[in-house]
């Protein structure tokens, strides 16, 4: 039997605290691009009991995706924003998911992320991670922004960490590896990762503001 809405709530209420999950349980956070960063992210802040979350990805799953991204082998062939959704309804029913399968460009960035009050940045290209964090801070510094760069390789997780770049700008990752130098991504180093930008999303809203 799925527990009820209060259930889950007072669930992590008890293991959060009130002032927290109270906090938690209103906020709203697009998590753009849900491969290995972005769906360990997404399940992260849904398990926390974020309320609102949005998902956007053009993508579909890949049997290449399975060694470090959150998708399933009866998932294979669909597109990614509607195999997390599923995922993320059986972990937490009560979550609001709006899943947006679209390839995020400068024109429809400051429309389709308008509403969140925190944007998480989890591509695998350079290139689109740039373009997306430039489009971010130069049309809505208003809002907080968590971005990844570096987790591939074998090097030690413990170079992963968090800067803040300015007020609303958080920066996650070793910020020197990339898979285009011929580094593959394992699933415990983009985890540690995800963890981190999860984490300081959860910071931000908690009113915590340092990295």
């Amino acid at each position: 039997m799925i527990p009820s809405k209060m259930e889950m709530y007072n669930a992590l209420a008890e293991r959060h605290g009130k002032i927290f999950q109270k906090k938690v349980s209103s906020a709203s956070v697009a998590v753009c691009g849900i491969g290995g960063l972005g769906s360990n992210i997404a399940i992260s802040l849904a398990r926390a009991g974020v309320k609102n979350i949005h998902i956007i990805d053009f993508d579909k799953v890949d049997i290449s995706n399975l060694n470090r991204q959150q998708y399933f082998l009866e998932q294979l062939g669909m597109y990614k924003t509607d195999a997390l959704k599923e995922t993320l309804s059986h972990i937490a029913p009560y979550c609001e998911i709006t899943a947006d399968c679209v390839k995020l460009n400068e024109i429809n960035i400051p429309e389709l992320l308008k509403h969140e009050d925190i944007i998480c940045e989890a591509f695998d290209n350079a290139e689109t991670k740039a373009m997306f964090v430039n489009c971010v801070l130069e049309n809505m510094p208003d809002k907080y922004l968590v971005s990844g760069s570096g987790m591939a390789g074998i090097d030690s997780a413990n170079m992963i960490q968090t800067r803040k770049i300015t007020e609303k700008f958080y920066l996650c990752g070793d910020e020197y590896s990339d898979i285009a130098d011929g580094m593959g991504l394992f699933s415990s180093r983009v985890m540690v990762c995800a963890g981190h930008q999860a984490h300081t999303i959860l910071r931000i809203i908690a009113g915590k503001y340092e990295a």
